[in-house]
């Protein structure tokens, strides 16, 4: 399967107070997992095959309960195409 990008917005509904140790746990998560990634200010996005993303997506859902969120909005991006999609073709130009 060609590679694609999925950005992940995820909102944990958590106090205040736990809202970036909670996403910071999502990210922990992501990086373990050895997909490539950019962290942004409003979102994650990811590059890797769409299976293991949503996987990915899935798993974060499921964090954000674990840290005692009651409820998690997430906002999901995903650029497919056959032959595969790049963070690099994208945004590579602006990294030098």
């Amino acid at each position: 399967m060609d590679k694609c990008n999925v950005s992940l917005q995820i909102i944990p509904l958590v106090p205040s107070e736990k809202i970036y140790q909670t996403v910071d746990k999502v990210i922990e998560m992501i990086d373990a997992t050895g997909v490539k990634y950019l962290v942004g200010p409003m979102e994650t996005t990811m590059e890797g095959e769409l299976d293991e993303l949503l996987e990915i997506v899935k798993k974060a859902q499921q964090i954000c309960l674990d840290e005692g969120a009651e409820r998690v909005l997430s906002m999901i991006k995903i650029d497919y195409a056959p032959g595969g999609v790049t963070i690099d073709e994208k945004i590579g130009k602006y990294n030098k």
